[in-house]
């Protein structure tokens, strides 16, 4: 057998005599939390220690246990105590949560130098050191939950005597490396996104670091924090991770350097077979059966289930990944991802997005070695069975048909179908499907992105609607490459395309329009209803403005409509290019300013940044608006002139918006092939509903005509 040598405890990297010890030498531990009032707490009487002993308790030396007014020794039952221990007040009473109940009391479990809230319940922990435990935590069956010296609790920090290379960093967006970022508390995807951007600005990414060292303190010992009301049960290991109240942990197989951010009204919950390391969990998450988290940040109210695999992602609020894995991805809020056999990996998403069964989207099929990457707008839509090549990009609001895309794709053209066309052989665009076809999905899913959005601190200003700054900038981009590629199909130049699209008497149905510079490949891609995308793309910009003046009017109600529009054109000198941010819109000039601040330590800390992102959410809806009166101006210069006309185009739209969600939805109460599924229509209604009774659509007509009643009291008012 191997001999064993019997060391003192003081040379494990922990101090067991006294508090006065620990803050006069520089030991491993010394930074327990300033709100402890050590005049709450006296030394046992002889009494009390006469109890504890009788009760199978051992202690290092009981002068180190500390107590409250109110404290029962009879709670104390088997359990060993070494270092200093601080229990708050123990009664006669049992702790309660769904079918788990506890008497207070501390039993069975070693304990090394932690502190206890008032009526805990802790029961047959093999091994709590370091620890600091709010009031009412119940737990129960854990082998080991320790802190040890050098705990970063998921930040990217070095602790004083430690090399750099032991920094954790998210190899975000790029599977070599070539984008990642330093994670820490409070971390948002706009913080990410921005610093996985400009990589060749070594003063600015030097900034982005600065920024998060200043975040915290190097030096070792800090204690892990459990806060009030946490339950833990049938866990395995628990190592250097800070979680705060209203937690619920049960069955995992072990959490190690994790921040677990819950509070009473948004808690965060981890489930049975989980194993999770290095992570920042953000308030109201779910994680449970089986999920393996590696390296990653987990925004509010998401959610990790089903053997899920996330490593070296970034995973924005108000998203769901289940049952398949994420590498290297900066996900923007609003995600869905459910299959087990989908796969994303080196890519950044912004956000509205939603993969399906089978679409495999990784970056190592095409180079030599693991550098490609993906990039989207918001609303990517991956169908069934899709295989994208690296490096991709696409423009929002994108849906890719079922099939195996064997080249690079870059395409601009906002809200289109892509598929392989079986026709030619090459790549089909279809440009605005969503507005011809499938109105019904994309306007419910920007009410409902809204509707569920859960976050209770709201500290990004999401964009839903899918008429936006980022939109308007692609669908004017996209008018302006329909002109030219219609130009090359009839033969002419692009003036003489726009001409050709402005003129419905031309035929135009059975001209066929190629696109050039889309797919890195000899194959054709051919576009379908450019001139239907044309004029739809000229039309949503007139409703765009219209109804950003109506929501400018409802913000300002006592000042005049066209005073209003006045003031604001006043400030309409160009299109901006626009940022998108974590799913928050700002103008890129206004990112430029925020960058060079950095770069010259004018803004030292995150915290600036966030205050950024606030002052640029006041302004957005002015912008917002400002920008709206740009993109109409681009495609209606005579606008302003007449103003009646304008504003007649935009409730016409208004109106075919509307009957587009009914009349899309109305083919599944149509389809023969759903019908087939019925024995009659009353029973396909009593299964998937009567149409009539579609709360969304009745939503939709509703919104319709507060809109034109609105746009009735501006032409009244101005």
């Amino acid at each position: 057998m191997n001999r064993i040598d019997k060391k003192p405890l003081a040379q494990l990297g922990f101090d067991f005599v006294t508090e006065n010890f620990l803050k006069a030498n520089e030991t491993e531990f010394k930074h327990r939390n300033t709100h402890i009032n050590q005049s709450l707490y006296r030394q046992l009487q002889a009494r009390e220690i006469s109890i504890l002993e009788a009760n199978l308790n051992e202690a290092e030396n009981w002068k180190d246990l500390w107590v409250k007014d109110g404290f029962n020794p009879y709670l104390v039952k088997n359990c060993r105590f070494f270092g200093i221990v601080r229990i708050g007040k123990l009664e006669s009473c049992y702790l309660e949560f769904k079918n788990l109940r506890m008497p207070v009391g501390l039993y069975n479990s070693t304990i090394i130098s932690s502190d206890f809230g008032d009526n805990v319940a802790i029961d047959r922990v093999n091994l709590l050191s370091h620890y600091q435990i709010g009031n009412e935590v119940m737990i129960l069956q854990v082998n080991e939950l320790a802190t040890t010296p050098t705990a970063k609790f998921g930040n990217g920090i070095v602790k004083d005597g430690e090399e750099e290379r032991i920094r954790i960093w998210l190899e975000l967006g790029n599977e070599n490396g070539g984008r990642k970022v330093v994670p820490f508390i409070g971390m948002r995807p706009a913080d990410a996104f921005l610093w996985t951007q400009d990589r060749e600005d070594k003063e600015l990414l030097a900034g982005y670091l600065n920024l998060t060292k200043a975040e915290f303190s190097s030096e070792r010992g800090f204690y892990g924090q459990i806060g009030d009301r946490t339950i833990i049960k049938n866990t395995g290991i628990i190592k250097d991770v800070n979680m705060g109240s209203d937690a619920y942990i049960k069955g995992a197989n072990k959490l190690k350097n994790l921040t677990i951010i819950s509070y009473p009204h948004a808690s965060t919950q981890i489930g049975e077979g989980c194993e999770i390391v290095n992570g920042i969990i953000h308030e109201g998450c779910r994680i449970f059966y089986g999920v393996k988290a590696v390296r990653f940040i987990l925004e509010a109210h998401s959610q990790l289930k089903y053997g899920a695999r996330l490593i070296n992602s970034f995973l924005g609020s108000n998203s769901t990944i289940s049952c398949c894995e994420v590498l290297n991805s900066l996900i923007f809020p609003a995600h869905e991802q459910h299959h087990n056999n989908s796969f994303l990996c080196a890519s950044i998403i912004k956000g509205q997005s939603n993969m399906a069964a089978g679409a495999t989207l990784g970056s190592n099929h095409n180079s030599r070695g693991a550098d490609g990457e993906l990039q989207t707008g918001r609303g990517f839509w991956p169908g069934l069975s899709v295989a994208l090549k690296h490096n991709s990009k696409f423009a929002s609001f994108n849906l890719i048909s079922k099939g195996n895309y064997p080249a690079e794709i870059h395409n601009p053209i906002p809200f289109s179908l892509l598929g392989n066309d079986d026709q030619t052989g090459g790549l089909l665009i279809i440009a605005g499907y969503w507005f011809q076809y499938n109105m019904y999905a994309i306007a419910r899913n920007a009410w409902k992105f809204a509707a569920r959005d859960q976050r209770v601190e709201k500290n990004m200003l999401l964009e839903f609607d899918y008429l936006a700054p980022d939109t308007v900038s692609e669908i004017l981009q996209a008018r302006e490459l329909f002109c030219q590629w219609v130009g090359d199909a009839i033969g002419k130049d692009a003036a003489a395309g726009k001409a050709w699209l402005a003129n419905p008497a031309n035929e135009y149905e059975n001209l066929a329009v190629w696109a050039t510079g889309i797919e890195n490949t000899k194959r054709k891609t051919r576009v379908a209803k450019v001139y239907r995308a044309y004029q739809i793309f000229g039309d949503l910009l007139h409703y765009h403005a219209a109804k950003e003046w109506v929501a400018t009017c409802d913000r300002n109600p006592s000042q005049k409509p066209l005073d209003l529009l006045h003031k604001t054109m006043e400030k309409a000198t160009a299109i901006q290019t626009w940022d998108n941010l974590g799913g928050q819109l700002i103008p890129s000039g206004a990112v430029l300013e925020l960058k060079n601040s950095i770069k010259n330590s004018q803004i030292t800390r995150w915290s600036q940044v966030h205050d950024f992102y606030e002052t640029q959410a006041k302004v957005y809806p002015d912008q917002k608006f400002e920008n709206a009166l740009n993109g109409l101006l681009k495609v209606d210069p005579e606008a302003m002139a007449n103003i009646p006309a304008w504003l007649n185009k935009a409730v016409e739209t208004a109106r075919f918006l509307t009957a587009g969600i009914e009349k899309s939805r109305e083919k599944d109460y149509q389809d023969p092939f759903r019908l087939a599924m019925f024995g009659n229509a009353q029973e396909l209604e009593a299964v998937i509903g009567d149409l009539n009774d579609n709360e969304f659509i009745q939503q939709s007509k509703v919104s319709q005509h507060v809109f034109e009643e609105k746009i009735k009291a501006i032409q009244i008012r101005r």
